[in-house]
């Protein structure tokens, strides 16, 4: 812990305090100033290692810019209350500053800055509490439909896509992915739509629904590229035929296997199909019966009334 940053902050703090005191002179504190002493106070204590003197200040500064409608700056100040949550482990605090500070951006009428927040506060967030992270994702899509700008809904989209795969949410997944779709079609982005559809065949046959499988072949496989078509065709195929061996050379593909990671390993988890053709192993000895041919038993007959008739020939002869 660095004593003198804390002291430092400690004399910031008391410069803020009082631009806030009202005298005879001065009838309204001065918001602007303490705020300013605020920050670069939580900056200090940051510094120093105290990180709930650092929290504590910013959250003033954050009241100080409300005063004076300042929603930029205290949207900011809510981004670095996130930073402080990430280095001392608080990260399920992240989530209610993280929100606060997009709904100002907003407010502020800047929704990149928005999106952006929350894309950062995802980011922190991701590995521990992917839920966490969806959610963030999830709204900066929404923030950024709202804006009307299909780039950055497009890379948000497929953020909420991956994590949906992640997470094994499959039917919500699907629709993320066809809302993917759209959003490609709408930039003409058909190699991207190509790579999609092999997505969503895989998440459908997740799903066990392997009729909305072949439909999504059929509906995207024309954006779909010659190898992409061929593994499609090969795993539709092998699915059809019962056939698991071939259906797992389809999903060992390698493009397959060099697509983003939830992808690659969603290939692993799709169940394989059931049908197995029968060994010798599998068949049950004396389950039945062994088969005889009816003729086996005619000609037995016949060569056994053969020899009575010789038999009775010869009786006669001796006669």
């Amino acid at each position: 812990m660095n004593t003198s940053k804390i002291e430092e902050g400690r004399e910031l703090v008391r410069q803020a305090e009082k631009c806030l005191k009202t005298s005879l002179l001065k009838w309204r504190p001065e918001y602007d100033l303490a705020a300013d002493y605020y920050t670069k106070a939580a900056t200090a204590f940051r510094i120093g290692k105290s990180y709930d003197q650092s929290r504590d200040c910013l959250l003033k500064a954050v009241d100080c810019y409300k005063h004076n409608t300042a929603w930029f700056h205290a949207a900011r100040c809510y981004e670095q209350i996130v930073l402080i949550c990430k280095e001392t482990n608080n990260l399920l605090q992240v989530e209610e500053y993280a929100n606060k500070a997009a709904n100002l951006y907003q407010q502020h009428g800047s929704p990149e800055s928005a999106a952006a927040a929350l894309d950062k506060a995802a980011k922190v967030v991701e590995q521990k509490h992917p839920d966490m992270a969806l959610r963030f994702y999830q709204h900066a899509l929404e923030v950024s439909m709202i804006e009307d700008s299909s780039r950055s809904a497009i890379e948000y989209c497929s953020k909420v896509s991956r994590i949906l795969v992640k997470l094994r949410m499959y039917d919500q997944a699907a629709d993320a992915l066809r809302r993917e779709i759209g959003l490609n079609q709408q930039c003409e982005s058909y190699g991207q739509i190509g790579r999609l559809a092999v997505v969503l065949v895989m998440v459908q046959l997740a799903r066990g629904d392997q009729v909305a499988a072949e439909k999504a072949f059929k509906e995207w496989g024309n954006c779909c590229d010659a190898q992409e078509v061929q593994t499609l065709e090969m795993l539709l195929q092998a699915y059809d035929d019962e056939d698991p061996d071939t259906a797992l050379r389809a999903l060992s593909s390698p493009f397959i296997k060099h697509m983003d990671v939830e992808y690659a390993l969603l290939a692993r988890e799709v169940p394989l199909p059931q049908g197995m053709p029968a060994s010798k192993a599998d068949v049950i000895k004396n389950a039945t019966a062994s088969y005889t041919s009816p003729n086996a038993d005619v000609s037995q007959s016949e060569d056994g009334a053969g020899d009575a008739a010789d038999e009775e020939e010869e009786e006669g002869g001796l006669c």
